[in-house]
């Protein structure tokens, strides 16, 4: 074994201790160094408060008016089923559905924990269970059976579909053997919406607002990682497939299938829900105020602050975003008023605006999120 030298060691440790003393005198009046800022968690902060405050927020009390005034009509009506409040409770239902396209994007926070889409627009309906619901007088809203069997597009059906006149609709809710449970069924199908939404909206008035701003980073569990997996959802789920897709047959070989389209029992309204939902899509990515519509903090900001540029061409990735969903809005308001008939006659205009969209997937699927940092947590089987 070595034998250490204690002397050795008391001369190292002296040379030690006065370089240590020469490295630190006169240093006294020197500034304790500044800790680099983390610029991109401010543009992401920014970003949020916008978005909570400017977008989300207004957006859902703006909702909540049309569907609380929805809910007002629901009531008349089925206290008293006539031509005029069945005339009154279907145009409240258009307006409270297209509102829905602007808030059904906020798949975070309380939007995602309560699943409200699963609530409020599953489409096709299931007009069996419905009936099957109605006939037993009961039934659970809280499966995912159930989804298809309520909600808007269960209102389409119970509104627009039990007929080809109003007479014919209204003896379903009058005469009709089972008018009873059919109004007792519009009862809790309007009430389950009506719970459904409060627990969302009151979250976020009640306190989430702070959490959802505060969790800056990127983590998959902050917001967000979590709002832009849910807005890339939205667009090419919801929008894309779901109100496209889906019924031009563009993701089933071809086959069309206009009987899948949303809003199918009023017909006349499909296109204007996905023109509007595609509008909010465009509106939330470029940070567009429902107060003011002034443009602030949003994704288009957040990725310019890190320099993103579209791979292909160099250009401001934001830009070429944007640019793609112009085109395909420009597709979008080229087809006929009514997107069924348009399905049956003029496919092939409904089938680019889906291919449009496709690529606005792939820029906001893959190179808005790697330029983010941020991980798809979602999955999907359509090879994007």
């Amino acid at each position: 074994m070595r034998q250490f030298s204690w002397r050795k060691i008391g001369t190292i440790g002296a040379i030690v201790l006065a370089i240590w003393a020469c490295s630190t005198s006169g240093d006294t009046d020197s500034p304790t160094p500044t800790p680099p800022t983390d610029q991109a968690g401010a543009d992401r902060k920014a970003m949020l408060t916008n978005i909570a405050d400017n977008i989300i927020l207004p957006s859902y009390a703006n909702f909540k008016g049309k569907l609380d005034a929805m809910l007002t009509k629901a009531d008349a009506f089925t206290a008293k089923p006539d031509k005029t409040t069945l005339a009154d409770f279907r145009q409240a239902w258009i307006d409270a559905y297209t509102e829905w396209q602007k808030v059904e994007l906020f798949d975070v926070g309380p939007g995602e924990k309560h699943t409200i889409r699963n609530f409020f627009n599953i489409y096709p309906t299931n007009v069996t269970g419905i009936e099957d619901y109605i006939a037993a007088g009961s039934g659970t809203f809280e499966t995912p059976l159930s989804y298809s069997r309520q909600g808007f597009p269960a209102l389409d059906y119970l509104l627009n579909g039990l007929g080809t006149t109003d007479d014919a609709i209204l003896a379903r809710y009058t005469t009709a053997t089972d008018a009873a449970k059919r109004i007792a069924y519009l009862k809790r199908l309007t009430g389950q919406m009506n719970t459904i939404f409060t627990a969302v909206y009151g979250e976020w008035t009640g306190g989430y607002r702070d959490t959802f701003i505060n969790c800056t980073s990127l983590d998959a569990g902050c917001s967000t990682s979590k709002l832009v997996n849910g807005y890339v959802l939205h667009y090419e789920r919801y929008i894309r497939s779901g109100k496209i897709g889906i019924p031009s047959g563009a993701m089933t070989n071809g086959t069309a299938n206009p009987e899948t389209i949303e809003s199918l029992y009023k017909k006349d309204l499909s296109l204007t829900l996905a023109k509007v939902a595609h509008q909010a899509v465009v509106d939330f990515f470029n940070g567009k105020s429902v107060k003011t519509g002034q443009e602030g903090p949003g994704l288009k900001t957040y990725l310019n602050s890190l320099g993103a540029k579209d791979s292909r061409t160099g250009s401001s990735l934001s830009d070429i975003i944007n640019q793609q969903f112009t085109t395909s809005a420009n597709q979008l308001n080229a087809l006929k008023p009514v997107l069924y008939d348009d399905i049956k006659t003029n496919n092939t205009a409904v089938v680019q605006v889906y291919n449009e969209m496709q690529k606005a997937v792939r820029m906001l699927k893959v190179d808005m999120t790697t330029a983010m940092s941020i991980t798809i947590t979602y999955t999907d089987n359509d090879g994007d």
